[in-house]
């Protein structure tokens, strides 16, 4: 019983960056995503999910791995690979994905405070004013544990879903058999949920959390159940969403473009209670991408060109990561402040740049983590190999294919 218990403390010590890093993949954009499988096509789509958890899990288990036993971020182990030139321009085209990624998020605080009758001009300064407070002033362990309790608040998703009352036996079925719609919407959203799961600032934060939060070698097994936790809570949401909108909206032929309009929604169809813990559950996704992924952009570009960088760093001591942080978040809340500015060019944007990075990063990466010189005793065995090198050529594939789908 006390070996037991001493495996239990050792993992809660070691757990956060593989379920924060999974749980902010379920931002606003996904959010939007999953709502509109579930209200266009029912509980047809569930099947993907399986397969985006053995993508994510794969993918960040390989990230976390890199980040204990080398000591180094990712971005460190690209410049090794690539050179400070190539380097460079891989971080710039980083540094443009996340901001897209971020607008969208920002647009998901916008549209989720409006559901409260909170104004975007008053709601988006002061979450961006208190996202910049809590990094700037709270340490490491203080910003990890407002992370973790905003992970757990994703529960509100599964509540809004056993709210509406679904057929379960039809979602179980629908999660395990695979199912085709003939039509161009359908493949978008099949490449979207599977190819849209793994996004290449994921890669960079859950390195970076894993090494500022001090990880070595040793704690490679726990950090590995901290990732598979992570991807089981991911698809668990992702899941939840769409039974929610399945149930309510599919039946009644309600048509949604954001995850605004399913929440609105939901509320004549599944009870104000679903709808309303849809809401809070969309807010609490989107503050938290916004928290997150610019704090992956600082982390990765100040890895790469050698500056310093980490959470418990003061402001004086790593002016260029706090620098680079407050300019992707400011920039922006100010996007979505402009009057009339179209938000979806912003955030195809996004969704083609990850798709040019992502290949990229995935082979780096899989060179990265089979170099013995490196990774001592902790490369990938053959079997690890074959898995990985599938999701890779699959993911790569399903990228690819929605960066042709969104140019058309």
């Amino acid at each position: 019983m006390r070996g037991r218990w001493q495996r239990v403390t050792l993992f809660l010590a070691v757990a956060g960056p593989g379920i924060i890093t999974a749980a902010v993949d379920n931002d606003a954009n996904g959010v939007a995503t999953y709502a509109t499988a579930g209200a266009h096509f029912g509980y047809a789509l569930l099947w993907t999910l399986p397969l985006a958890a053995v993508a994510l899990i794969v993918v960040q288990e390989m990230a976390a791995r890199m980040g204990a036993v080398t000591g180094l971020g990712l971005a460190d182990l690209l410049r090794e690979q690539l050179g400070v030139r190539l380097t460079a321009g891989v971080m710039a085209v980083l540094l443009l994905a996340n901001w897209a990624n971020t607008v969208g998020d920002f647009a998901g605080v916008a549209g989720s405070l409006e559901i409260f009758r909170v104004p975007r001009l008053l709601g988006v300064p002061l979450v961006a004013a208190l996202v910049a407070v809590l990094v700037l002033r709270g340490g490491y362990r203080l910003v990890e544990r407002i992370f973790l309790g905003a992970s757990a608040l994703y529960v509100l998703y599964a509540v809004s879903a056993v709210l509406a009352r679904p057929k379960w036996e039809a979602v179980l079925r629908a999660a395990v058999v695979p199912t085709w719609q003939p039509g161009a919407e359908y493949l978008v959203l099949v490449i979207a949920l599977v190819g849209t799961t793994i996004a290449p600032w994921m890669q960079f934060y859950h390195q970076a959390a894993v090494v500022d939060k001090g990880l070595v070698a040793a704690d490679v097994r726990y950090e590995r159940l901290d990732t598979i936790l992570g991807g089981l809570i991911t698809v668990l949401v992702a899941g939840s969403i769409i039974v929610a909108t399945a149930a309510t909206l599919f039946p009644h032929g309600v048509r949604v473009e954001t995850a605004e309009d399913a929440a609105r929604a939901l509320a004549p169809l599944a009870g104000r209670y679903a709808s309303l813990l849809f809401a809070v559950g969309l807010l609490n996704a989107a503050v938290f991408s916004v928290a997150i992924i610019p704090l992956s952009t600082a982390y990765a570009i100040c890895e790469a060109f050698g500056w310093e960088a980490g959470l418990d760093r003061t402001l004086a001591q790593a002016p260029v990561f706090y620098g680079l942080f407050l300019a992707v978040l400011g920039a922006s809340a100010l996007v979505i402040l402009w009057p009339g500015l179209p938000l979806i060019p912003v955030m195809v944007a996004s969704q083609a740049l990850n798709g040019i990075l992502l290949p990229v990063v995935l082979v780096i990466m899989l060179r990265l983590v089979n170099d013995g010189r490196l990774m001592g005793a902790h490369t990938n065995g053959p079997a690890a190999n074959a898995v990985a090198w599938a999701t890779t050529v699959v993911l790569v594939g399903l990228s690819l294919a929605l960066l042709l789908v969104t140019a058309l």
